[in-house]
């Protein structure tokens, strides 16, 4: 199975117990070592560090507002549980009950777990050649930089007339290790609320609700 899934990754392991612990969800084994949360922990950063390579180095005469844009866009948890769908990930997934495999959190820890093992496996070349092998169209489909909800419900208060975008955090919920802030934002009387895993997430998801409902 694994050399299955080998193939579709287009690299090969060295230890292969690593991918195994990488497709492995806590409701097979629960021991800290036996599944792939430690290893999405690191996916999680090495991604972060490989696209912003690619994207610096793709991208050269952008400014940093642009590349921070590419980059929510990128490595957010839809474009990388998409990404998990796209490599069958969820064919070779070990989990206890099958609605996991269709689970955009589990599907994006996943991705990441495997990007946390090719590290470990074959160093910071080899991630950063997977990551770049499998991002690389997607950054290719995209020739301008996407416009953030953020940056577009402010320019639609400066069309207007109004006053920028005010947010503040509502509360925050789950645990330490996987917190939820829910943020609301206000333009003068009109609002709206958004939730996230940091709180940048939760003011993009505010910013796209509110400019949902000023568009009607």
């Amino acid at each position: 199975m694994t050399r299955k899934l080998q193939e579709i990754l287009q690299y090969q392991f060295k230890n292969e117990e690593l991918l195994k612990k990488a497709i492995t969800h806590s409701s097979i084994n629960s021991h800290v070592d036996g599944n792939y949360e430690r290893l999405e922990f690191l996916g999680d950063r090495v991604l972060g560090v490989a696209t912003a390579s690619l994207l610096y180095r793709i991208f050269p005469q952008e400014p940093e507002g642009s590349l921070s844009q590419r980059f929510v866009r990128l490595v957010c948890k839809e474009t990388v549980a998409e990404m998990a769908l796209s490599l069958k990930l969820n064919h070779f997934m070990k989990v206890l009950s099958d609605d996991l495999r269709h689970n955009d959190n589990v599907l994006c820890d996943v991705m990441e777990a495997v990007i946390g093992a090719i590290y470990i496996d074959g160093g910071i070349d080899a991630a950063v050649d997977f990551v770049s092998n499998h991002w690389r169209e997607l950054i290719d489909k995209n020739t301008t930089p996407p416009k953030d909800a953020k940056t577009a419900l402010q320019e639609w208060a400066q069309h207007y007339g109004l006053p920028m975008p005010e947010y503040r955090v509502m509360h925050r919920e789950g645990s330490e290790h996987e917190p939820i802030f829910v943020i609301e934002v206000a333009i003068g009387q009109k609002k709206a609320s958004g939730q996230g895993h940091n709180k940048k997430q939760a003011e993009f998801a505010a910013a796209k609700a509110l400019l949902e409902l000023v568009q009607k």
